[in-house]
Parts: C-alpha cells; sequence; structure tokens
C-alpha cells in the first residue's frame, strides 16, 4: 500500500468510527441513543487506534494536517509530501462522512434537529465565542502534536511493522486523544484535526440529509486554523528542547 492510500484508508476509517460514535449517540432510534459523552470520547479514540493500526506500516499514519505540518516544521517530514498527504487525509475523512450517511440514513431521517445531525459530521461550539473556541482548539492540538513527538520521538514515518503485536504502538495515541476529548472536548467537541472537520463538513454540505440545516462555514475556519497554530507552537517548543537537550 503506497503512503498516499495508506493515509486516505485510515482517514476513513478514522472519520467512519469516529463520526459514527457521534451518530450512534445522538441520531434517534439508534441502539446507543442519548449514552452519552463517555461513549462518543471512548469511540474516537478507539477510532484513532484503528486508523493508525492501518496505516502506521505505510505512511506513518499521520491522518491529520496539523500532524504532517508539524513533523514537517521540525524536520522529521520532507515538506514535498505535505500536501499529498493533506489530499489523502482530506479525501479519506470525506469518503468516511459518506460512509457514516449511508450506514445511518434512515436515523437521519428520523432526526429532527438540525444540530445533532451537524454534529454528526463536523465540531461546534459549546459557547460560540471565535477568541475562546480557537484558543481551545490551539490548547488541544497543541496537547495533541506535543505529546505525539515524544511518543514517537518525532518520527512518525513508514515503519514496514508488520500488522499484528505492531498494533500496540498506536495504543499511546489512542489514549492521548481520549484524555484529550474527556479533558478538553467539552468547549469545541475538540477537532485537533482540520481534515476530520472540512472534509466531513463538506459532505453535509453536499449530502440529501433531513433537517440538517446550515453548515456553519462561518465557524468552520476555527478547526482549521485553531490546529494548525497548535501544531507550529508545539513543533516550535519541541524543537528548542530538543537543542537545549543535546547542548
Amino acid at each position: 500500500m503506497s503512503p498516499f492510500m495508506a493515509e486516505l484508508i485510515g482517514s476513513m476509517l478514522l472519520i467512519l468510527l469516529g463520526d459514527g460514535v457521534v451518530a450512534n449517540v445522538l441520531l434517534n432510534d439508534t441502539k446507543g441513543n442519548n449514552s452519552g459523552w463517555i461513549v462518543i470520547t471512548t469511540g474516537w479514540s478507539l477510532a484513532v487506534f484503528v486508523g493508525v493500526t492501518v496505516a502506521g506500516p505505510y505512511s506513518g499514519a499521520h491522518l491529520n494536517p496539523a500532524i504532517t505540518i508539524g513533523m514537517a516544521i521540525a524536520g522529521a517530514f520532507p515538506w514535498a509530501g505535505v500536501l499529498p498527504y493533506i489530499v489523502a487525509q482530506m479525501l479519506g475523512a470525506s469518503l468516511g462522512a459518506f460512509l457514516v450517511w449511508l450506514m445511518y440514513y434512515n436515523h437521519f431521517q428520523r432526526t429532527n434537529n438540525p444540530g445533532f445531525v451537524l454534529a454528526v459530521f463536523c465540531t461546534g461550539p459549546a459557547v460560540r465565542n471565535y477568541f475562546s473556541n480557537i484558543a481551545s482548539e490551539i490548547i488541544g492540538s497543541f496537547v495533541l502534536i506535543f505529546v505525539v513527538f515524544y511518543i514517537t520521538g518525532a518520527e512518525i514515518i513508514p515503519s514496514k511493522t508488520p500488522v499484528g503485536l505492531g498494533s500496540v504502538g498506536a495504543l499511546p495515541v489512542a489514549f492521548l486523544v481520549w484524555a484529550i476529548g474527556l479533558s478538553l472536548g467539552g468547549t469545541t467537541g475538540y477537532a485537533i484535526n482540520p481534515a476530520r472537520d472540512l472534509g466531513p463538513r463538506i459532505m453535509h454540505a453536499i449530502l440529501p440529509v433531513k433537517s440538517k440545516g446550515s453548515s456553519d462555514w462561518a465557524y468552520s475556519w476555527i478547526p482549521i486554523l485553531g490546529p494548525v497554530i497548535g501544531a507550529v507552537i508545539a513543533a516550535l517548543i519541541y524543537m528548542q528542547l530538543r537543542q537545549n537537550l543535546y547542548n
């Protein structure tokens, strides 16, 4: 599998399972309806585990433009690979959102709350204050990227590790995303990933969904810009700390 396809398939699985758990909790007449935030955050962390397990051996499993950009800033990933990875992540996220729509089509038809429908696809603020909202995304993304640097040694690259017990290496990142969701996710829904939000938001805009309402494009720049800023700050601080360590 090529790195491009690995990022696409890994991102697709991430969104299929991540947006899928939100659909299971929020949409009417599902088996998991109204099961709560713990189910959502747990589902998202396991979605990360699945995506990283599948894509890791072939692409390093960035699955997130902010991670790709942060790695490039830190000199751990070639800048020439940034755009292809981001394109693959966007395509995979969009495909994953489409599959969630297909999977839960009957439940979308039975849900009359436009806010719940939108939340299946993308994030939104609990309290709309753009300064606070972007600060939340910057902080959450900083935690993600900064800790990922220490988990991976700033080397998220294809490992050629055989799928199997090598998948346990995906567990620390899954636990990290779980911790971010539980502790920091209540303000904006912790996008911490531009592709995770933008790709599904586009699908929300174009797919025929009953009672879908607005795609809230006025807010859409926050889960794009916030994670990128958080990644830049994390990469710069990590590089400075690493430099101080070896000087």
